[in-house]
């Protein structure tokens, strides 16, 4: 499974903020698979945005549900982040990220990930 995120690279304080990931190797209406968004602030861990499942439901981090959602198309097989009223705080390197349902009775799963895409939020 490959996953490309594309997006802008510069954002203005309380714009939106729309990215997509290109995904292939793997439909993303099959097999179970969770098709997630995260990110890294500059100097922080990862955090978890969001995810859609193969079958369309979402979910999103408690934090960000206000101000996020993901979409997708089916045909292009691509997903797509919106984000909005961006602060200088959702500056930060955003990742797309397949997940394979569990694999094994011990619940193991795979992860698979884009290369990241550095968004910044300045004016």
């Amino acid at each position: 499974v490959q996953l490309q995120e594309s997006g802008p690279g510069l954002v203005k304080p309380s714009q939106s903020l729309s990215l997509t990931c290109t995904v292939s190797g793997e439909s993303i209406t099959t097999n179970s698979y969770s098709w997630s968004w995260v990110r890294r602030p500059p100097g922080k861990g990862l955090e978890w945005i969001g995810h859609i499942t193969a079958s369309g439901s979402t979910y999103f981090s408690p934090s960000l549900k206000s101000r996020t959602s993901i979409s997708r198309a089916t045909s292009e097989n691509q997903f797509t982040l919106q984000l909005d009223s961006v602060i200088p705080e959702d500056t930060a390197v955003y990742y797309c990220n397949a997940e394979t349902p569990p694999l094994n009775i011990e619940g193991s799963t795979v992860n698979y990930w884009g290369q990241g895409t550095q968004v910044t939020v300045s004016s």
